[in-house]
């Protein structure tokens, strides 16, 4: 006997769609375009970062060189402090600053300007208000920004939620940053 054909006594869900009647995207997009975004960016951060890294590291090998007590100095209570943990602590606090403003001209430019990034590019979807009649502007951009990148630097495990939002949101498929900046993410015809 021949199994019942595909949607047999259910009937079969339309996929969702955007106000404008454009299909949305999918999860599986959306995260293989933040990955290739992340990427990108992390490549850039990297370039970067390693340069800085390796001036503060050798300035810190001989700062704890020199407070080395068997040479005969005495190390004052604040050297070890201020010659290795404070270049560390600024220099941690100094690339999240350096991430966060690259995000946001990544982000933020390239979605004010077609709606998305490399990443979206390459997976053929775009973001578009939720409204039909109105167009992206770079204050929804940044407001998307602020939401995903800024509260998920900030608050644990906000990207996590906001990233998985999507699976059980009704019926545009919204993330937290999507609601707040009144966007879905909807799929490009080839």
């Amino acid at each position: 006997m021949r199994p019942p054909p595909p949607g047999y006594g259910y009937p079969m869900r339309p996929p969702p769609v955007s106000p404008a009647g454009a299909p949305l995207a999918d999860f599986g997009s959306r995260l293989l375009a933040a990955l290739i975004d992340g990427a990108i960016l992390a490549g850039v951060g990297m370039v970067v970062a390693i340069p800085v890294f390796l001036v503060v590291f050798a300035r810190m090998t001989t700062t704890i060189d020199a407070l080395d007590p068997y040479r005969g100095t005495e190390p004052g209570p604040y050297a070890m402090f201020s010659g290795v943990f404070l270049p560390l602590i600024l220099l941690e606090i100094g690339f999240v600053v350096f991430l966060l403003i690259l995000y946001y001209f990544y982000y933020v430019e390239m979605l004010h300007k077609s709606g998305q990034t490399i990443g979206k590019k390459a997976l053929k979807i775009r973001i578009v208000p939720l409204d039909p009649a109105a167009t992206l502007t770079r204050g929804m951009a940044a407001k998307r920004y602020a939401i995903e990148f800024v509260v998920g630097t900030f608050v644990p495990f906000f990207r996590y939620l906001d990233g998985l939002w999507q699976l059980w949101d009704k019926p545009y498929l919204q993330t937290l940053h999507d609601k707040v900046a009144q966007t879905v993410v909807i799929k490009v015809s080839p």
